[in-house]
């Protein structure tokens, strides 16, 4: 109609300043909650928790069906063996020794090795990021879940040999071949302490595992590359020959939680394994955040 104007068509949709559409908060993307479920919904998880809580079962089984042989071992922690069913704590520690040198490596890699090489090969990591959640953000939920998971196993592991150790033999002193007898309340803030040394330790496996992750598909390779790198430096540190260079491997203090059971406690070696770990588990998740955030994602 003459003298009548026509408004223009206006897009009910609000952009923020930012270029975001209004309303969306890049830190409420794949909630910690959400990522903790969906792994825990997955076998691989299931079977590796449930492993944590079998071994100690298998162990104590093993030892009912005494051979009477005297020769437990050898070396410098063979009567460990002897000692292991002399108490709980005693049963929880042999666990967490005939553990920590491999099998816990290989659940942390596990847990930090398949956590974003597996949605690349499910071809659903661009997905993920479509919806879209910002990469770091990514990275940060599932390294902040794959770490949690580890950690859950390490106190499972120890939990359940501990319980099934203490209704087995008892509650006794710990003992061990570097240390006095200690009392039983003490005994387990020594456990503890192992316990927290071991997980600082294993960050450097998560670290190179998590790295290994964004920088494949294949998740089989990056749990298989972060052990097998493991196994390689604790050869290398064998090998006296290369002096002081053995120092700055990052398997070279793996054991010194044997310090925090002697009488009295041993920490050099303890500060110097801490600080050596945290350096290394730093600079693999800098290199994997500074990779994912870079590199093209076609699957």
């Amino acid at each position: 109609m003459a003298g009548s104007t026509v408004e223009p068509t206006r897009d009910t949709t609000t952009v923020a300043a930012s270029g975001a559409a209004a309303g969306y908060r890049p830190a409420r993307t794949l909630p910690c909650g959400a990522e903790f479920r969906r792994q825990a919904s997955r076998r691989r998880t299931q079977l590796a928790l449930g492993f944590m809580v079998l071994l100690p079962l298998i162990i104590l089984i093993a030892f009912q069906f005494d051979s009477n042989d005297d020769d437990n071992g050898g070396g410098e922690f063979g009567s460990l063996i002897d000692l292991a069913t002399s108490g709980g704590l005693n049963f929880t520690l042999f666990t967490i020794f005939v553990s920590a040198s491999f099998l816990l490596v290989v659940v942390v890699a596990l847990f930090c090795g398949d956590t974003v090489a597996s949605e690349a090969s499910w071809g659903s990591l661009r997905y993920l990021l479509a919806i879209p959640v910002p990469r770091a953000r990514l990275l940060t939920v599932k390294l902040l879940v794959a770490l949690a998971y580890s950690g859950l196993a390490l106190v499972l592991l120890a939990g359940t040999a501990l319980a099934i150790g203490t209704l087995r033999y008892g509650w006794s002193p710990l003992r061990s071949t570097v240390a006095a007898q200690l009392e039983p309340g003490e005994g387990l803030l020594r456990l503890l302490a192992v316990l927290g040394y071991l997980a600082i330790v294993l960050l450097v496996v998560a670290g190179l595992a998590f790295l290994l992750s964004v920088t494949t598909d294949a998740a089989l390779g990056a749990v298989g590359g972060a052990v097998l790198l493991w196994i390689l430096s604790s050869i290398l540190d064998q090998i006296t020959a290369l002096g002081v260079i053995r120092s700055f491997l990052p398997t070279h203090y793996s054991t010194a939680w044997l310090g925090l059971l002697s009488t009295p406690v041993q920490t050099d070696d303890i500060v110097r394994g801490t600080v050596s770990a945290i350096c290394y588990a730093t600079v693999f998740w800098g290199l994997a955040f500074w990779r994912f955030t870079r590199k093209d994602i076609t699957s």
